[in-house]
């Protein structure tokens, strides 16, 4: 097969673990930047221009696309879609998954465990959403937060009161969401590819900090999932229409709850604490749908 990494940088761990995965399994790998992919339309002939040249006999895509540039690399995604090119991840997938709160009225409807989840249009009334979510502590949210950014918990009701107050006034919508304590500040990680749990770490925030990402300077470590967390996983997935996932959840006493399925997955800190080559698994996916 000939397999196109959507990537903005050949030097990312997940870009190079792919590209080496692919080689291995007697594949060739490009990567082809979708910022800098011209999309030609013409009736019932779409083509992608790329580095002066159009690219042709691409038989598979793994988008790896920044939550930034989501309209245009889903764009780019489209149109490879278009032209018979199969995708590790559908264009309409992606787009819901990096829609915040698209995605929880998704994964509710499915029914998902979530925590309590409230969203406004900049509401007056912000005593009802404290209360909604069952008061202070609560996490607040920005929909267009990344990687832990954008993301505040209020420890009492007048700091939650300030901070949806000061989002409201600056126009960015935030999502309300319960705190919840039994966590401990760790969430569970686990990757999905083609309706399988392939691997899944348990991620420790550092010591004061509620945020669980690697990114934030936290630790992961192995973990075997119960059976209904796998399950979970498994359904959130589903719901969400994706081949390849990283469904991120917390063990609370009400069983596990789901806080986002990401459609982009990094592979670094799943690898290292699983030993697992998920990079591989991804390969065999395409394998057996192209």
């Amino acid at each position: 097969m000939k397999i196109a990494i959507l990537s903005r940088n050949n030097n990312l761990y997940s870009t190079k673990r792919l590209v080496e995965a692919a080689e291995e399994l007697g594949h060739e790998a490009i990567i082809v930047d979708h910022l800098k992919c011209t999309i030609e339309l013409e009736k019932k002939s779409p083509r992608v221009f790329y580095n002066g040249k159009y690219l042709e006999n691409i038989d598979a895509i793994i988008p790896r696309i920044g939550s930034s540039v989501t309209f245009y690399g889903t764009a780019v995604v489209r149109q490879f879609e278009m032209m018979n090119v199969f995708s590790a991840v559908g264009s309409q997938a992606l787009t819901d998954s990096r829609d915040k709160l698209r995605s929880l009225q998704i994964l509710a409807k499915a029914g998902v465990g979530l925590p309590k989840t409230v969203f406004t249009n900049y509401a007056k009334d912000v005593d009802h959403v404290i209360e909604s979510v069952g008061g202070a502590p609560l996490i607040l949210k920005l929909l267009e937060g990344t990687q832990g950014l954008g993301v505040v918990l209020a420890e009492t009701k007048n700091a939650a009161s300030s901070v949806i107050e000061a989002f409201n006034g600056l126009k960015a919508r935030v999502i309300a969401q319960q705190f919840i304590k039994e966590s401990g500040g760790a969430d569970i990680r686990v990757f999905v590819v083609d309706g399988r749990v392939i691997g899944a770490m348990k991620r420790q925030g550092k010591e004061g900090e509620f945020r669980s990402n690697l990114h934030r300077g936290g630790s992961a470590e192995l973990i075997e999932l119960s059976n209904e967390e796998e399950l979970t996983a498994l359904k959130a997935t589903k719901a969400m229409g994706l081949g390849v996932a990283g469904v991120d959840m917390l063990q609370s006493t009400n069983g596990p709850l789901v806080l986002e399925v990401n459609s982009s997955p990094g592979l670094e800190g799943i690898e290292n604490a699983t030993k697992i080559d998920i990079a591989k698994e991804i390969i065999k996916y395409l394998e057996r749908n192209v």
